[in-house]
Parts: structure tokens; C-alpha cells; sequence
């Protein structure tokens, strides 16, 4: 399948999903009562990696689901990831996953966190499983000593179609779009997983010295001196896909913040201080000194995360939040030190509207409900509406089109149950009959959808059932 396009392009013909046949273009409502929610996963012998534990979560949650349909897509999402995405070796005596996207041959740092993140819970009684979540995070940390400023990976060193890109490529790395939630995710995954398990094999010397990577370029991207060695440019004619100014991007006034050159999207930022990046990475350096203080001695690493969350801190505190002239005081999606600042939100996570779930903001904070009410409004210019729904969107795909990501987060950051059941019915109705979820679909036509493999919002739509399971079941004994 021939991706050049963008890293998420339009599948509007048949897609092939690891053997399975999904039609791209949505399913006739003929064609979809015959199906009578037939298992979509891959045949058994076909599946890349089967957990003991998943499977049986899949049986106990789809028996507390009313809704059919609601429960057969759960039973094709929950376990996309392992079911088409994953490749478990043991090297050098240690495990290694390799994880791809979907309909993507490679491994983006943030989307693999993300795809196997729902399935920590079930580690304790599944050896595999938990083997399968550190391989995910020793191949991380490979990855982040190749290059740390690289979103994308490849298998091996085979290269990829944007080796020509004005940047540092190696024949490692798929693509190097610097995007602080990379690295934020890694450390989100490394915590989450030793917190689940208390194993500490995954925090061995690579991996210390992978976040002393990530610490460097925290600091290199807070440009306080100069722009830092990173600088990226693409031959194309989208825009979002390529940095101005020699690569460096638009111009951003030192303020303690660090630079993204790119936001979770793979867009290009407009102004380089993105506000709920840097707000995970806020979180990542307390979990980081959380892992240092608990498990590894070294005072030097400790007090350096210590500094620099202080100053990460105290800056996000005095520059990102504004005044809106509906909303009051709300998080500006990205600002650049000189008193610029854009109101807007992207579907892709970290976003304003997700902080809640990534930690460190509550969800009952003053400014974070004042920015939930502008972001799922219509001033928010990429909230869309239509026939079929409503919800956030963003420039990589374009006008209209409506992310299952957004929706699905706004369910899972909600306390409010008719909300929830909004969310529900939303995604029941948007699918375009294949039962999975896709990178966008239109908001007046759910046939005209975009990646019909897309690992990351299955496996986040999994995640919502699974909690909602365990939380709020009486949710899920409601048809929809």
C-alpha cells in the first residue's frame, strides 16, 4: 500500500487488515445485516501475539454489553494491536517488540506507547503479556539512543521513502519529526509499567542512558542560547508537512518552554511552544524523578529533572494561560513568547483536551473546564458537526473530517453521563460498518473514512469499554 502521500492517507478502496478484508468505502446496510457482527479479527493462526488474559477480558466484558453492535466492536478493537501490529523476539537475552501503526510499516514512539498502554492492567496474570509491554520498552529505548529527535522507526536500517527529507536521516528511522510527546510517551509507558509490575529490569543502563537523551534535548529545545541541532525541512506542497526559516520554525521568544517542531498530528506547529506537550512533558519529569528516587542512585540525574521541572513548571504557570474573549481564562494550544498565542485544538493526544487523562491537570480545575467548554464549541475552529456527530478534528486530514480519537478521549476525560452516552452512540453509528475505528470520518457521510488499519484508536476505543467495565457499568447495559 503506498503510503508517499502523508503519514495518514485517504483509504477510500478495499484495505486488507492482517488477512482480514474491510471495505474501505464503508459497508451497504444489506451487506452489513449479513454480516450479523461477525468476528473481524484476523483467523487464529494468523493473529501476531495471543494473550490468555486479553482473550478472557474480551469474553467477560462483551457478556455485561447490551448493545450487540457496541460489544462486537469491542470484541475487533480491544485486540487489534496484538492481533496485527506486534513482533515479539527475545535479543540478547532480553525481550524486543517491535510495534507498527496499522497500515504503516513502522514504529512511531508515541502510537505504540498508546497501543499497548489498555493492556497493563492485565500483566499480573499473563507472563507474556508483561514480557511482550517490556519488549515494547527496551525497543524504545534502542530507538531513542539512534536519534531522539526521531517520531519513527523502522524494523531495522532498510530506510524509508523520506530519506530525502533536509534533516539528520538515518537508515534506522522512518521519519524525524521532533514532537516532544514522543519522548514524554516512552517515559508514560516506563512508569506505568513498572508501577503495574514493580519490575525494574526494563531501567537498565541503556535505558539510563536514554534519559539522559531526553533530558539533553528537553534542554537543547528550550533554544535558550541557540536554535539547538535540530532544524527539519520537506520538499511538498502541504504545508503543515515542512518547518520555515531553514527548519527551524517560526520564530519563539526563550521563556523556560521547550520548542516543538511538530505536534502528536506530525504537523508542523505554527508557533513552537505547544502547550499540552509541554504540559506531559511536565508529567514525564515527575515520573522520572519518581523512577530515580525509587530505584535508581544517582543524584545527578535526580537534580537535574528536578531543575528542570521547576522551570518547566513555573513557565507553562505564567505563559499559557490566556485570556479568551468568551471563556476567560482557558490553555492557549501553543504560544511563542513574544505574547502570540493560538486558539485551537488538534484531535491527536496530548491535547488540551486530554490532560486530565495523561495527569497532572484535574479535571475539575477552573481553567481546564473553561478550555473543555471552548474546545467542544464551535469557536474552536476545528470542532465540526454534522449529521452524524459532532467532535474535534485538525489540518493534517482537513476540513470536516472527525477524529474517533477525539471522541473517544472525550468520553474517557468526562464525568458526565449523558456526555459519555453521546460518545457511545456516536462511535456505534460512525464506523462505516467494519467495526473498527478510523483515523477520521466526515461528519455528514461515516463512509467517507479515513485508515481502516488504525491500531491506536482501536486500542483506545478498547480502553473506553474496558473502563467504562469498570467504573460505570451500568453504561454498558444500554443499547445505543
Amino acid at each position: 500500500m503506498n503510503n508517499k502521500i502523508s503519514r495518514r492517507k485517504f483509504i477510500k478502496n478495499t484495505a486488507t487488515i492482517s488477512g482480514v478484508s474491510i471495505l474501505g468505502i464503508g459497508m451497504t446496510s444489506e451487506l452489513f445485516a449479513e454480516k450479523n457482527f461477525i468476528s473481524q479479527r484476523p483467523k487464529l493462526s494468523e493473529r501476531k501475539f495471543i494473550s490468555d488474559e486479553v482473550e478472557k477480558t474480551i469474553i467477560d466484558v462483551k457478556k455485561n454489553i447490551e448493545d450487540e453492535e457496541l460489544a462486537w466492536m469491542f470484541e475487533n478493537c480491544f485486540p487489534n494491536t496484538l492481533d496485527t501490529t506486534v513482533k515479539f523476539e527475545v535479543k540478547n537475552g532480553k525481550p524486543d517488540t517491535f510495534v507498527i501503526t496499522g497500515d504503516i510499516n513502522a514504529m512511531w514512539l508515541r502510537d505504540s506507547s498508546a497501543q499497548v498502554w489498555p493492556y497493563l492492567s492485565l500483566v499480573k496474570n499473563d507472563e507474556a503479556l508483561r514480557k511482550l509491554i517490556a519488549g515494547v520498552i527496551n525497543r524504545q529505548t534502542k530507538c531513542i539512543l539512534i536519534d531522539p529527535y526521531a517520531n519513527a522507526f523502522n524494523y531495522s536500517n532498510e530506510g524509508s521513502y523520506w530519506q530525502s527529507d533536509l534533516t539528520d536521516m538515518k537508515p534506522e528511522l522512518h521519519e524525524r519529526k521532533w514532537e516532544i510527546d514522543s519522548l514524554c510517551y516512552t517515559v508514560r509507558l516506563a512508569h506505568g509499567y513498572w508501577k503495574e509490575t514493580n519490575d525494574t529490569s526494563v531501567f537498565d543502563e541503556d535505558w539510563v542512558k536514554a534519559v539522559k537523551l531526553i533530558m539533553q534535548t528537553f534542554k537543547e529545545q528550550q533554544r535558550k542560547d541557540n536554535l539547538g541541532p535540530y532544524k527539519f525541512q520537506r520538499v511538498s506542497a502541504v504545508a503543515t508537512d515542512t518547518v520555515p526559516l531553514g527548519g527551524y520554525g517560526n520564530p519563539t521568544k526563550p521563556n523556560g518552554m521547550i520548542n516543538s517542531s511538530f505536534r502528536p498530528s506530525d504537523d508542523a506547529t505554527i508557533y513552537s511552544y505547544l502547550v499540552p506537550s509541554n504540559l506531559f512533558a511536565l508529567q514525564s519529569l515527575k515520573q522520572l524523578q519518581e523512577i530515580f528516587s525509587s530505584v535508581i542512585t544517582n543524584n545527578q540525574i535526580i537534580e537535574e529533572i528536578k531543575n528542570l521541572k521547576s522551570e518547566l513548571e513555573e513557565s507553562i504557570s505564567k505563559y499559557s494561560v490566556k485570556e479568551h474573549l468568551h471563556y476567560g481564562k482557558i490553555y492557549a494550544f501553543e504560544i511563542d513568547g513574544y505574547g502570540n498565542k493560538l486558539f485551537m485544538d488538534d484531535a491527536n493526544i496530548p491535547s488540551l483536551l486530554a490532560l486530565p487523562y495523561l495527569g497532572g491537570i484535574n479535571h475539575d480545575d477552573e481553567v481546564y473546564q473553561n478550555t473543555r467548554k471552548f474546545i467542544l464549541s464551535e469557536d474552536n475552529p476545528y470542532f465540526f458537526k454534522g449529521k452524524f456527530g459532532e467532535g474535534i478534528g485538525g489540518p493534517h486530514v482537513g476540513l470536516n473530517m472527525i477524529w474517533p480519537l477525539a471522541i473517544t478521549m472525550r468520553a474517557l476525560t468526562s464525568n458526565d453521563e449523558g456526555e459519555i452516552k453521546n460518545c457511545l452512540a456516536t462511535l456505534k453509528k460512525t464506523h462505516g460498518g467494519t467495526g473498527f475505528m478510523h483515523e477520521t470520518f466526515h461528519k455528514d457521510d461515516p463512509n467517507n473514512f479515513t485508515r481502516a488499519w488504525f491500531a491506536w484508536a482501536n486500542t483506545l476505543f478498547g480502553e473506553l469499554i474496558l473502563t467504562l467495565y469498570k467504573t460505570k457499568p451500568h453504561l454498558l447495559k444500554l443499547n445505543y
